[in-house]
């Protein structure tokens, strides 16, 4: 009879904590409650009473955690980040290959390419140079080139395993070209590897600052920005704020674009740093056809 009680008060339990964000740690201590019960150390009425709070609360560790029973509707449901693969595909990417693709990979490849040169060539770093009062070296084109490079991550990244693919060979292209440029600047076969070590550092630690400014308000963005972008050295508020409306108009302007041709063309156009119309920022309005497809 203990057992069957014990079994009721964690199916009760469970019950209440289906949609709260401690749901596996909170079932991990009723499992332990179970297994001390059975050993006779403690009453269980004591121990699950103090889980279980009379206005519909679960206190853990001084936080509240409050349920509802709210039921999200087909529209409201969370969406799989994750395409759906067979189990052979899975096996074969968890020994490193790649698993079949939308395209050809030569053809994300050549997109790729496209795409890193898009970010290099068509845009205008002597603007950024000027206006952000950054110095004309190498790093500080790496600095620019970076950021033109996450904003085509992020949105190459939307398009499921077949963009993630092409994220990889965009990574690919942008160190071959760095470490081409080093070579043609003459900069010491030792030296440009300890640089391409500390720039390969930055990058990613660049990629966690910029998505969590992204996801976040203009005050994430902008430490992000000056974290990375101008090294900590910006005296200037207003060219943060400059740049902070430059990503974010960007990246409004890559969402804007089909994913089915950026996969195969890689063609990527950028919006100029500063705006002669302000109007023009906004994201484009989808066409509208009559009956005749016109």
């Amino acid at each position: 009879s203990c057992q069957t009680g014990v079994t009721q008060w964690i199916a009760a339990c469970s019950g209440l904590l289906q949609t709260t964000a401690v749901q596996g740690q909170c079932r991990r201590m009723l499992y332990g409650i179970f297994q001390r019960h059975k050993a006779g150390q403690f009453q269980l009425s004591k121990s699950c009473g103090g889980l279980i709070q009379a206005n519909g609360a679960v206190a853990q560790q001084n936080r509240l955690f409050y349920y509802t029973n709210k039921h999200l509707s087909a529209k409201d449901s969370l969406q799989p980040s994750e395409e759906k693969v067979g189990a052979f595909t899975r096996i074969i990417e968890a020994m490193g290959f790649t698993g079949p693709l939308k395209y050809s990979r030569w053809k994300i490849k050549v997109a790729a390419l496209r795409m890193y040169t898009c970010c290099v060539e068509k845009t205008d770093y002597e603007e950024f140079f000027n206006r952000c009062q950054m110095p004309d070296t190498l790093n500080s084109w790496f600095l620019v080139a970076q950021l033109h490079v996450w904003m085509c991550l992020v949105r190459m990244k939307q398009e499921g395993r077949t963009g993630k693919y092409m994220c990889r060979y965009i990574v690919h292209c942008m160190w071959e070209d760095v470490e081409q440029r080093g070579k043609v600047m003459g900069i010491n076969s030792v030296v440009l590897k300890e640089d391409l070590r500390s720039m390969v550092e930055n990058f990613y630690a660049a990629l966690f600052g910029y998505d969590e400014g992204i996801l976040s308000d203009d005050h994430v963005l902008a430490a992000a920005l000056w974290r990375n972008l101008f090294n900590r050295n910006c005296e200037d508020p207003r060219h943060l704020e400059l740049l902070v409306e430059y990503v974010r108009k960007q990246v409004q302007h890559l969402d804007a674009l089909s994913g089915e041709d950026l996969l195969l063309t890689g063609e990527v156009s950028w919006r100029p740093l500063v705006e002669s119309n302000a109007h023009s920022i906004l994201k484009p309005i989808s066409p509208v056809y009559n009956d005749e497809g016109l």
